[in-house]
C-alpha cells in the first residue's frame, strides 16, 4: 500500500510541476521577449524551431540513454533539479541587468538572443527529465492493470498546468519585468523542489538495461527504409500527424500576443479557459467515436472543426465571437491530436514502441515546431508596427496567421483524401 501511493504521489507531482514549466515555455516564453525585449516574428519563430530541434535531439539520445543504462531516477531528479535552475536563470535577462553589465550593447537584442539560448538550455534539461525519463518511468511502472489510470491521471495534468498558469498569470502585470521575474524564481523553484524531492521519493525503476550495440541501432530504426516499407500506413498516418501540428504552429506562438495587443483583450484567461475545458472533455469523447467507428469517420470532422474555428477567427474582433472562433479552433485541436495519437499507437508493431518514439518526435514536434511558425513569422513580417513609450516598435499578429493555418489545414485535407482514407484502423 505504502508503494501505490508513492508511485502516485510520484507521479501527480512530476507531472502537474513539469507541464506547468512546459505551460511557461510553450505559450509564454513569446510574451517575454516580447513584452520585454521588442521581439520580430523571425525571433518568435527562430525560438520556437531552436527549442523543437533541441527537445527533438534530446527526447531521442537521452531516451535512449536511459534505456541503455537501465536507470530512470539520476535523470528525472538530476534533471528536474537542472531544470528549475534553468528556469531560475531567466530572471537575470531583463533590461537593468543587461544595461548594467553590457552597457554598450543593444539591451532589446542581447535579450532575444540569451532568450533562446537559455530557452535551449531549459529544453535540454526538461525533455531530458520529463519527456525522456519521466515517460520511460512511467511506462517501466506500469502493467495492464493500472496503466489506464495512470495514463488519465498523466494526460488531465496538462489542462491542470493551463489552468493554473492562466489563473495565476492574471495577478502578474506582464508587461513589467518585475513580474517575470517573479514568474520563473516562482515556477524555477517549484521545479527544483520536486527534483530534490525525487532524490528521496522515487524508487528505481525496474528498466531493463540494454546491450550497447543496440543504443544507435534503436534511435534510428523508424528511418530505415526497409521499416518504412513494412509499416506503410503508419508513415502515411506520421506526415498527416506533422501537416497539423505545422497548421497549430502557425498561428500558435503568436495567439496570446494576439488577443492582448492586436484585440486589446485584457481578459483573454475568460476566453482560453473555458474553450480549453470544453475541448479537454470533448476529446475525451471524442476518443470512444474514434474507438468504434475508426480513423476515417472521425479524423475530418476534427480537422473541419479547426478550419470553421479559423475562418471565424479571421473575422472575429469582439469577445462572443473571439470566445467561440477560440472554442471550434480548441476542439478541433484536441479532438484530431487524440485522433491522430490512437491512429499511432494502432499503427505501431507490438514490441516496438520505443524505437518509433524519434520518429513520432520528428514528426509531432521537430517538423510542426519548425515550419509552422516560419509560415507565421512570414507572412507577419509587414505586419502592423506600433510605437512604444520608449520608442521601440513592436509588430501586432494580425488574421493572417489563421489564414495560413486555414491554408495549410486544407493541404492537410487533400492528403487525407488522397492517401486513401477509405482504409480506416479497422481494415488497413
Amino acid at each position: 500500500m505504502k508503494s501505490k501511493k508513492r508511485f502516485w504521489l510520484t507521479l501527480t507531482v512530476f507531472s502537474l510541476i513539469g507541464q506547468i514549466a512546459w505551460v511557461i515555455e510553450n505559450m509564454y516564453l513569446n510574451v517575454f521577449i516580447y513584452n520585454q525585449f521588442k521581439a520580430t516574428p523571425s525571433d518568435i519563430s527562430l525560438m520556437v524551431a531552436a527549442s523543437a530541434v533541441t527537445a527533438t535531439l534530446t527526447t531521442v539520445i537521452i531516451g535512449a540513454y536511459s534505456d541503455k543504462v537501465g536507470k530512470r531516477k539520476i535523470f528525472m531528479a538530476g534533471g528536474y533539479i537542472a531544470w528549475g535552475l534553468s528556469i531560475m536563470s531567466f530572471a537575470l535577462i531583463n533590461n537593468g541587468v543587461l544595461n548594467s553589465f553590457f552597457p554598450t550593447l543593444s539591451a532589446a537584442s542581447l535579450g532575444v538572443s540569451l532568450t533562446i539560448i537559455v530557452d535551449c538550455v531549459m529544453t535540454f534539461f526538461g525533455s531530458s527529465a520529463n519527456d525522456a525519463a519521466f515517460n520511460a518511468w512511467l511506462t517501466d511502472e506500469t502493467s495492464d492493470g493500472n496503466r489506464g489510470a495512470a495514463e488519465g491521471v498523466n494526460a488531465i495534468m496538462p489542462l491542470i498546468a493551463m489552468l493554473a498558469v492562466f489563473g495565476g498569470f492574471m495577478a502578474f502585470d506582464l508587461e513589467k519585468s518585475s513580474s517575470w521575474t517573479t514568474i520563473f524564481l516562482i515556477i524555477g523553484i517549484a521545479v527544483f523542489i520536486i527534483g530534490i524531492l525525487g532524490l528521496f521519493l522515487i524508487k528505481e525503476s525496474a528498466a531493463r538495461r540494454e546491450e550497447n550495440s543496440k543504443y544507435f541501432a534503436n534511435i534510428i530504426y523508424g528511418f530505415r527504409p526497409s521499416v518504412i516499407r513494412k509499416n506503410g500506413s503508419l508513415y502515411i498516418t506520421l506526415i498527416g500527424f506533422a501537416l497539423f501540428g505545422i497548421s497549430i504552429q502557425v498561428f500558435m506562438p503568436y495567439l496570446i500576443i494576439y488577443y492582448t495587443e492586436t484585440l486589446k483583450m485584457d481578459n483573454y484567461v475568460l476566453i482560453m479557459a473555458p474553450a480549453i475545458i470544453v475541448a479537454a472533455v470533448a476529446s475525451v469523447l471524442y476518443g470512444r467515436l474514434y474507438d468504434r467507428f475508426g480513423y476515417r469517420k472521425v479524423i475530418f470532422p476534427a480537422v473541419i472543426t479547426l478550419a470553421i474555428g479559423y475562418i471565424i477567427m479571421c473575422f472575429a474582433t469582439a469577445t462572443a465571437p473571439v470566445f467561440i472562433g477560440s472554442l471550434l479552433v480548441m476542439v478541433g485541436y484536441l479532438c484530431g491530436n487524440a485522433v491522430f495519437g490512437a491512429m499511432l499507437r494502432d499503427k505501431t508493431p507490438e514490441g516496438k514502441a520505443g524505437m518509433f518514439q524519434g520518429l513520432r518526435i520528428v514528426c509531432q514536434v521537430l517538423i510542426p515546431g519548425v515550419i509552422g511558425p516560419a509560415i507565421g513569422a512570414k507572412v507577419l513580417e509587414n505586419a502592423t508596427e506600433i510605437v512604444n513609450s520608449d520608442g521601440t516598435k513592436s509588430f501586432l499578429p494580425d488574421e493572417r496567421i489563421f489564414i495560413w493555418a486555414l491554408i495549410v489545414s486544407a493541404v492537410l485535407a487533400l492528403y487525407l483524401i488522397l492517401t486513401n482514407l477509405k482504409k480506416d484502423k479497422k481494415n488497413v
